[in-house]
Formats: structure tokens, C-alpha cells, sequence
């Protein structure tokens, strides 16, 4: 593998696995894949769950599982897809918010140790690099997780 892909893969690879270690030591009575599925659908509220299983490289059923406990911890509500009678949408309820702030104020400490080390300017071009780099990539392969407009809106 080229240098280059190593790194991306490598540091992800270390990325999600200080993400976990922090959620579970966190005592925030979520799993750390419970805790990735409440981000992700913050980042794209009212989704599909298919959508969100995508999103996150996860079975359907996996995800399943994780928005039984998010339900029932009152941070989400599953609804019927107006679109589609088979589909749920998943939504964010207000009681999420709080422990929204909570994960990411782990995640922002692994990003802080992360980047320790570069200025301001070299984060920002780190960002603007990866953020190019991902939606190439996106344009390469589209796939179940990349909406169109139009399925957004269903």
C-alpha cells in the first residue's frame, strides 16, 4: 500500500479506537457504537435507517440495535417514512442534546492529542485536504450511504 493510503487508513484505524476507549471510560452508558450511531444521525437528522447503517459501515441490524437503546434512553424516535411505509426515518429528540455535547467533548480531546503539534494553518489545510480527498472519493464510487437531493427529501 502506498505511503500515503497506510497513513489515512492507519490513523483512522487509531482514530476510532481512542474514540472507543474514551466513550467506555466516559461513563456515559453508551457503547461506543452507540455513542458513533448518535452522531451520525446528528450529522444527518431524519434519515432513513438504511441510510444510517450505510453511513456508518454497519448492518442494518446492527444499527438496529443501537436505536433500540437510543429510544429507549429517549435520544431518538424512529418515524414512518412519508415516502415509503416500510422505511423509518430516525430523528433526534431534544433530550439528545446533552449527550451530544458529551461525546463530542470526547471526541474533541482525541482530536486535540491528534493534532498537537500543528499550528493553526497546517490544521485548517489538514481539514480542507481531507474534506477534498473525501469528496473525491465520494464522486468515485457512489454508494447506498451518498443521498441524491431528491432521497433526502422523501
Amino acid at each position: 500500500m502506498d505511503r500515503l493510503g497506510f497513513l489515512i487508513v492507519d490513523s483512522a484505524r487509531l482514530l476510532r479506537a481512542a474514540f472507543e476507549r474514551r466513550i467506555a471510560q466516559a461513563g456515559l452508558g453508551l457503547t461506543p457504537g452507540e455513542a458513533r450511531a448518535l452522531l451520525t444521525i446528528a450529522a444527518v437528522d431524519g434519515s432513513r435507517q438504511l441510510d444510517i447503517a450505510a453511513r456508518m459501515g454497519v448492518e442494518p441490524m446492527t444499527l438496529c440495535a443501537y436505536l433500540d437503546k437510543l429510544e429507549g434512553l429517549g435520544l431518538v424516535e424512529r418515524q414512518q417514512c412519508a415516502a415509503d411505509r416500510r422505511a423509518k426515518r430516525v430523528n433526534l429528540t431534544g433530550a439528545s442534546d446533552e449527550m451530544i455535547g458529551s461525546i463530542r467533548k470526547e471526541l474533541n480531546a482525541i482530536l486535540a492529542q491528534a493534532t498537537d503539534g500543528l499550528n493553526e494553518e497546517n490544521n485548517r489545510i489538514l481539514r480542507e485536504a481531507l474534506a477534498v480527498f473525501n469528496a473525491n472519493l465520494q464522486t468515485a464510487a457512489p454508494s447506498a450511504m451518498l443521498q441524491t437531493a431528491s432521497d433526502e427529501n422523501r
